[in-house]
């Protein structure tokens, strides 16, 4: 059962039909290795009748109607639309009759991308989806293992206006609901065990909806919205067994999954708040002095291919949900590592990485692979040169740390889980496309990378006109027979940003114009550079420590992770095993931030950085204490409660101390 309901689960993570194409070569193999080499043998029958449940992938567009000034969404490699990329989940039951007529019934949800803001055209108003769906049915004719259908049923959505003023800041919004009807066709095939995958397109027609904007004022506008979709979808047939029917002298054959591809997922949903805390005043970046309470939530994917002896390709789909605590704004060490500066109240789809992974391996000793997300079994040569080129976080390859670097699993705050003065390259979620090589032995490894940087600081937008690289070397060494592990990195980063003296001095010799207004005028091509030292110790079973500093020469400013110019942060991690809890874990640590004195000046004048901006500063360094225990509920599941304590919060001693209380529940399959 306990399998069964892990499965159950990992498919709401699975949204993507990588897997089709080694099906049949798999199903073929299988029916080899089980069928006796008779001339009368009974081949057995797949029967697509059952419960499934599965997510998708794809891409959409259509209209809202004239004049409805649609938000264009991110398409990547697809030209923006009203829907871009698209992604969510779907469940339905299929019942096949003797005939190989198959009739099914199936309900999907949809979410769409995010604002791909170079190619919005300022308007009063603006159209939007913040989700659409359908339920179905379905008919087919089973081929075997391949179902060819039709589809149609009824639709519904809810499209939202956002009002907009002179400067295009949205300053409201109006939903309605709509429903429809959709027609489609689509093909589904056996990908191994109880998968299958599907390709399917549909054609969906919401009807119109009529939104009043008299009280802006503005004329009333129709939004009638039509969709054209293609998705890519993984469904998983909910028993332990596939259902195959056939002589009565054999026994039901268990299609094997391939060790050629893999599907894992992840869902976490952390609750932040605090009480109220000493603010006599705040700026426009200030965390609110009154108490606050927020929640985000995420929901992804990890879906691995091998192409050949050691190429690997892996698509990480994800769809995020909610803020951090103040917008995300108010603390230079964030108190939530799942909070993205691109918030939303409605979930919206990611395609976070996508990447090809070539490994070259260098002979002598092997080491085993655990299949993992991201991770395909197998084995691998220990002295090794590996490649991977496209899309994933510079945190995937750098700046490691066993008991400080994931805020699913350990400590939350971004001062604790990273070197915080590394100003690695992001876009608002954290991702970033470029290359990373490296070479690893037994007792050390080197790695350098060459990434995109944003547009300009804060940016959704990626480019290589400028760009980010860091190299980082790894010596893994013994203390007293514990395992440990020291890495050096040094980084630089070329991006638009705007010089914190030069805005000074025209701020002082222009008393009238609000230094703010000043920088996006200043901002040119400009480096940052500096370093991270990264240190872990196991020195007891289950027990281990760790110690990061960093810093960055603090002359330009932040233009992709936080307002952190020097930072230290220590912990220590002790598992379970000590008390009869193997599977728990409990943390301590601490982090002290700090800024350059030109970084400080500019805040003293009112600037606003990236996450903070008081409107004044009276200078002190932010230091944070977090304590955790995570409680294994299950093999799949952890909820943790969390508390950090926040003395001169954005580095203004003349606020706070906050307390934060977090609750996460962490599942991975």
């Amino acid at each position: 059962m306990t399998q069964t309901i892990r499965r159950i689960f990992l498919v709401k993570g699975a949204v993507a039909g990588l897997a089709l194409a080694v099906a049949p070569l798999d199903l073929a193999r299988a029916a080899d290795a089980v069928m006796p080499f008779k001339a009368s043998r009974v081949a057995p029958v797949f029967d697509w009748s059952g419960l499934h449940i599965g997510g998708h992938v794809g891409y959409g567009g259509g209209s809202f109607g004239p004049g409805t000034n649609p938000l264009p969404q991110q398409g990547i490699f697809f030209p923006s639309t009203i829907t871009g990329l698209i992604g969510g989940y779907q469940a339905g039951y299929n019942l096949q009759l003797p005939s190989k007529w198959v009739f099914g019934v199936e309900a999907d949800i949809s979410f769409t991308s995010t604002l791909d803001r170079p190619k919005l055209v300022p308007a009063p108003f603006n159209t939007t989806f913040d989700y659409f769906g359908t339920a179905r049915g379905r008919v087919g004719y089973a081929f075997g293992t391949v179902l060819p259908y039709v589809t149609g049923g009824a639709a519904f959505g809810r499209t939202r206006v956002d009002l907009n003023n002179a400067t295009g800041e949205i300053v409201g919004n109006k939903p309605r609901m709509h429903l429809g009807w959709v027609a489609g066709a689509g093909i589904e095939v056996s990908a191994g065990g109880n998968w299958t995958g599907k390709v399917e397109y549909n054609y969906i027609d919401l009807g119109a909806r009529t939104y009043g904007l008299g009280d802006v004022p503005l004329p009333d506008v129709a939004v009638d919205p039509t969709i054209h979709t293609i998705k890519v979808g993984l469904n998983y047939r909910l028993w332990d067994t596939p259902p195959w029917i056939g002589n009565t002298a054999i026994k039901p054959l268990a299609l094997p999954e391939s060790t050629n591809w893999n599907v894992h997922g992840q869902t976490t949903l952390i609750t932040q708040g605090y009480p109220s805390f000493r603010a006599p005043y705040q700026g426009p970046n200030s965390l609110p002095g009154i108490g606050r309470t927020r929640q985000t939530w995420t929901f992804g994917a990890f879906l691995g291919w091998r192409l050949w002896d050691g190429s690997e390709l892996y698509f990480n789909p994800e769809l995020a949900q909610g803020f951090g605590i103040g917008g995300t704004l108010g603390l230079a060490g964030f108190s939530n590592g799942e909070a993205q500066k691109g918030g939303a109240e409605y979930p919206e789809f990611r395609a976070q990485r996508y990447f090809f992974r070539q490994t070259f391996g260098l002979g002598g000793e092997q080491e085993d692979v655990a299949d993992a997300a991201n991770q395909l079994s197998g084995k691998r040569d220990i002295n090794r040169v590996t490649v991977t080129v496209g899309r994933f976080a510079v945190g995937d390859y750098f700046d490691g740390n066993s008991y400080a670097k994931d805020p699913r699993a350990d400590f939350m705050n971004w001062a604790m889980w990273s070197s915080a003065a590394y100003d690695f390259p992001a876009d608002l979620p954290g991702f970033t496309r470029g290359a990373v090589v490296e070479l690893n032995r037994k007792d050390w490894a080197i790695r350098a990378g060459l990434f995109q940087v944003p547009s300009q600081p804060n940016s959704d937008v990626l480019t290589f006109k400028t760009g980010g690289a860091v190299i980082e070397f790894e010596g893994r060494h013994t203390i007293l027979d514990q395992p440990g592990k020291l890495r050096v990195g040094v980084f630089a980063n070329r991006g638009n940003t705007a010089n914190y003296r030069n805005a000074l001095g025209i701020s002082a010799a222009n008393p009238g114009i609000n230094i703010n207004d000043i920088v996006p005028g200043e901002r040119r091509e400009r480096s940052k550079y500096g370093f991270y030292v990264n240190a872990e110790q196991q020195i007891a079973t289950d027990v281990g420590i760790f110690a990061r500093a960093s810093w960055n020469d603090g002359q330009n400013e932040i233009l992709s992770f936080t307002d952190i110019d020097r930072s230290v942060s220590g912990g220590v991690s002790i598992n379970g095993s000590h008390w009869g809890r193997p599977d728990d874990t409990i943390g301590l640590g601490g982090a002290i931030n700090g800024l350059s004195g030109a970084h400080r000046d500019f805040l003293a004048a009112g600037g606003k950085g990236l996450l903070i901006g008081d409107g004044r500063l009276n200078y002190g360094t932010e230091r944070i204490l977090e304590t955790y225990y995570a409680l294994a509920l299950s093999k799949a599941f952890t909820l943790t409660a969390d508390y950090q304590l926040i003395t001169n919060p954005a580095y203004n001693a003349d606020r706070g101390p906050v307390s934060i209380f977090s609750g996460r529940l962490h599942g991975e399959f």
